[in-house]
């Protein structure tokens, strides 16, 4: 098996998709209008992410499982993702995703988008409905740099083979342990931090930036 040449580790909502998971979810149960609310707040950095997800995610319970395969219905990838991850594999690197969202719905879509790897949060389930809890560590932005710092170990990459993609305050950390952090449909903060911002929501703007 040939060797990595480097690593793309990207955010999955509003950036390997246009859509955020739990808004969608939160349609399911009514609540929509005060989830966005929260989950832009946390993508400012203006509140801890953990907690606020605990908070998003109490929001869900009852909603029944079947609501995943709605949802997922509704996912809209974005834009230019199958041309990078494609251009990322005609190069020999590896891409990544790790999110603050749910495997529920990535397990589903992350292989049909060219990802080949990925971490995300998981939903407890009790009689076929969502309990409101995560169910065990939370991905926050700790867990994603270590993340993109784990597979390039294991992949036996160096800091400066890797390229990190996020749009909110919680991909913060995953793009400064990278060797080169681009700002995707960013928050203003994240772009004030990021190497590079990637301005049209096209992930295609990131192809001639990959070694």
């Amino acid at each position: 098996m040939t060797a990595a040449r480097f690593l793309v580790v990207l955010d999955a909502d509003s950036t390997l998709i246009r859509d955020e998971v739990i808004e969608l979810l939160a349609d399911e149960a009514g609540r929509r209008a005060e989830v966005q609310a929260a989950t832009e707040a946390a993508m400012r950095g203006e509140v801890d992410f953990a907690a606020s997800l605990c908070s998003r995610v109490q929001a869900l319970a009852g909603v029944p499982t079947d609501a995943f395969e709605r949802v997922r219905s509704r996912i809209r990838p974005t834009p230019g993702v199958r041309e990078l991850t494609a251009a990322v594999h005609d190069r020999g690197g590896v891409v990544g995703v790790v999110s603050g969202g749910f495997h529920e719905i990535l397990d589903h879509i992350a292989p049909g988008l060219g990802v080949d790897r990925w971490r995300a949060n998981r939903l407890t389930v009790y009689a076929d409905r969502l309990s409101g809890v995560v169910d065990g560590e939370i991905v926050d932005a700790a867990v994603k740099a270590a993340s993109l710092r784990e597979w390039a170990r294991e992949l036996q990459l160096p800091q400066h083979a890797t390229i990190a993609i996020g749009d909110g305050a919680n991909d913060l950390e995953m793009m400064a342990a990278a060797g080169l952090g681009l700002a995707f449909n960013a928050k203003p903060m994240v772009r004030r931090s990021a190497n590079l911002v990637i301005g049209p929501q096209d992930l295609r703007a990131v192809i001639p930036l990959l070694p």
